[in-house]
């Protein structure tokens, strides 16, 4: 159990670690609106751009994600898809947005190239008031393809509907209509390529087709209200053939598999919507972290396996680290086929609760995605790389598959005639608390707690326990009653990756499994 908490928390951090070289440290921009400057009619006065990096893990991987699955059976865009990226019906957008999601979907991604522009966006009024967006664009080889520009949003646009206007030189054609809906998390617009090889600054005029909702337009793009959060990341996607300039190309197989990972985690377990602070890893007593690599040992993976503690994926740093690890385990002929077996188990436990659950829509899809991610080669020996991403897996499928049973073990108790919930006895109830950000998936735990009576006859007590309540009953009331705790625990084990390597940490004493009055 101990090994497995370190390499959950290893797998998040490789994960962001890899996306953030890919674009050699993109970073998003908080664009605030400054009265002082935004007020001002000149065509010259811009904003202060305030750096905000983006932290989410596998954003970028996200956007690829996106692309793949935004076309439908009938190989057109979807719907949902032309909303997700804000395209109008009938726009000259799509088609090129369809040869992007073709291009991921025959080559995984890594046909499509990515720059991050080297200014970020400054948003400026000219003279009539209209905001204008200003890109700076540092010299690449990549410019002299024709680029998709889009501004992608932190979470969708929900609850605005807008007709925007986009007009500049720097795109072609020179003006494009945007439809902004509740669904919408990116802008995609079509760029000119570069013609020489010369720094550039786009500037993009932006207008509402109704004037009334400028306010709205402002609060979208440059955050117009104060302490506004808006965040929008600037990216540019280019199509290009294979043996071209590969400096900016996508992510490895490595990245994608824990950014699949994340998606899927995503879609199969619930999501924590409270208020509540999330639990930072870090302030939990942990054993001292263990690496996972080609020298672990047949013992330290055997116990992994065995483990029934839940696995955490995390990362402890973003776009600081640009040479990764890439995991490899050197698992024995045995070990092997015992990790192929359980996982070719656990994948068809989980179609079964996918398709009883009703989980996401793309669960399954993301699911086969991720075996074909981890598959082993079936005529010579799986490679190290391979090894490791099945191990991964397996790891993160059985604390799914170990989440539902204890869902469907507590719905039981619920429903039984003689349960100790009903008539509200000492017993395990579920208890889910939030994670911090930085976790890649789950980005919630279910530690459980203890609830219900300690009257007799008591849960799981013992003679101390059963020695006081009849203490207590003898009129000495100034002793607190025997009370319903957890007396057993799992860990809770953290797949930690970072430029060195993939760690597995081990926080004891975190999963209530059992109750009983003390």
């Amino acid at each position: 159990m101990l090994f497995v908490d370190i390499f959950s928390c290893g797998a998040l951090m490789l994960c962001c670690a890899r996306l953030c070289a890919a674009l050699q440290v993109s970073h998003g921009q908080q664009l605030i609106d400054d009265p002082a400057v935004t007020e001002h009619t000149h065509p010259s006065a811009s904003t202060v751009s305030h750096h905000a990096p983006h932290s989410a893990p596998c954003f970028v991987d996200d956007i690829f994600a996106a692309l793949r699955e935004g076309v439908g059976s009938d190989g057109e865009l979807t719907n949902r898809s032309l909303a997700q990226f804000g395209i109008c019906t009938e726009s000259d957008s799509s088609s090129v947005l369809l040869q992007l999601a073709n291009e991921t979907n025959k080559n995984q991604g890594n046909g499509l190239k990515v720059l991050h522009p080297g200014g970020g966006i400054r948003g400026v009024k000219d003279e009539t008031g209209t905001l204008v967006l200003t890109f700076d664009l540092s010299l690449s080889p990549l410019l002299k393809v024709n680029p998709v520009l889009l501004l992608a949003f932190e979470s969708p646009l929900t609850g605005r509907n807008l007709d925007i206007t986009f007009t500049s030189q720097s795109l072609h054609p020179s003006t494009q209509s945007v439809c902004i809906s509740g669904e919408t998390q990116y802008i995609a617009l079509t760029g000119k390529a570069t013609q020489g090889n010369v720094q550039q600054t786009w500037m993009i005029s932006v207008e509402t087709k109704t004037p009334d909702m400028n306010q709205i337009l402002k609060d979208i793009l440059i955050g117009g209200k104060p302490g506004s959060n808006t965040i929008v990341t600037p990216l540019l996607l280019f199509s290009v053939e294979r043996g071209s300039d590969t400096r900016h190309t996508h992510a490895s197989s490595h990245t994608s598999f824990f950014c699949e990972l994340k998606r899927f985690l995503g879609d199969v377990l619930p999501q924590d919507h409270s208020a509540s602070p999330p639990l930072q890893l870090d302030s939990l007593q942990s054993l001292p972290p263990l690496m996972l690599d080609l020298s672990s040992s047949e013992t330290l993976l055997a116990g992994l396996i065995n483990s029934s503690s839940p696995t955490i994926f995390s990362f402890t740093g973003c776009c600081s680290m640009f040479q990764t690890h890439d995991g490899e385990l050197a698992l024995s002929p045995a070990l092997l086929e015992e990790v192929k077996r359980r996982l070719e188990q656990t994948v068809v436990q989980l179609m079964e609760v996918i398709m009883e659950e009703e989980v996401g829509h793309r669960a399954a899809e993301r699911l086969g995605r991720l075996r074909d991610l981890s598959a082993f080669p079936k005529t010579e020996p799986a490679a190290g790389g391979s090894q490791y991403r099945a191990f991964l897996l397996l790891k993160a499928l059985q604390t799914v598959a170990g989440a539902y049973e204890v869902q469907r073990g507590l719905r039981a108790t619920r429903a039984g005639p003689n349960n100790p919930a009903r008539g509200n006895l000492c017993g395990l109830r579920s208890l889910t608390v939030s994670l911090e950000k930085r976790v890649v998936g789950p980005n919630t735990a279910n530690i459980n707690n203890c609830h219900g009576s300690c009257a007799f006859p008591m849960v799981n007590t013992n003679n101390h326990a059963v020695l006081f309540s009849f203490h207590i009953e003898s009129e000495n009331a100034d002793e607190r009653a025997p009370c319903c705790v957890p007396v057993a625990y799992d860990a809770l084990e953290v797949v930690d990756l970072n430029e060195h390597g993939t760690y597995l940490s081990i926080k004891p004493d975190m999963v209530a499994k059992e109750c009983g009055c003390r």
